[in-house]
């Protein structure tokens, strides 16, 4: 195995605990209609637009031309979006500081460019990167290789010398093409144990 260098996190899933469904278990009175409204209308793949570039202006304008009925409840997606940060996963984010002391360290997430400000405002372990690549500036999503590429060459980094940890199951596969060592996050995985173990930290 190549020397490792650098190591790379995902922030949602990973670092934070973003979930709609904070914010909408108090506008919806039961979850069969949170869920009906998340799965149908204010979906996965809407808000992947956004991280792929989209203004959450015109994104919202052409939901609500879409479903008038929720033109207030997809209003409160981006109006009140930062109540549906949940917090930090503070067992991952407290190996940030570690882990510098023997590498570099750098963020690439799939992440609207206009709400990611919103988080690094009120987290302030964003201030120990070396680097961060937010899809939203890019204009490119994960697992599009692209995007990794992106990472490697604005940071002249070498990705067999590069540590991946992201919760997504495409992202770690499309960066293991790539040549990345990866760490996939579950909610079973112990971060720290798992990076002792292989003498990561």
């Amino acid at each position: 195995m190549q020397e490792l260098k650098n190591i790379v996190f995902d922030f949602g899933g990973v670092l934070i605990d973003w979930d709609p469904r904070y914010l909408y278990r108090k506008v919806f009175e039961t979850e069969e209609e949170m869920n009906f409204f998340l799965e149908n209308v204010c979906k996965y793949e809407w808000n992947l637009l956004q991280d792929a570039g989209r203004s959450l202006a015109e994104a919202t304008r052409e939901l609500q031309e879409q479903h008038p009925e929720y033109k207030e409840e997809i209003e409160m997606y981006y109006g009140r979006w930062e109540e549906m940060l949940g917090g930090l996963f503070e067992d991952n984010v407290k190996l940030i500081r570690p882990l510098k002391e023997k590498y570099k360290v750098y963020g690439l997430t799939n992440w609207s460019a206009e709400t990611l400000p919103v988080a690094q405002r009120k987290y302030d372990f964003f201030e120990l990167f070396d680097g961060i690549v937010v899809s939203g500036e890019e204009k490119l999503v994960k697992p599009h290789p692209r995007l990794y590429r992106v990472l490697l060459n604005r940071y002249n980094l070498k990705a067999e010398e590069t540590l991946l940890i992201d919760d997504n199951a495409e992202n770690i596969r499309a960066a293991e093409k790539l040549g990345f060592q990866t760490v996939h996050v579950t909610p079973e995985l112990n971060l720290e144990e798992t990076l002792k173990k292989m003498e990561v930290l």
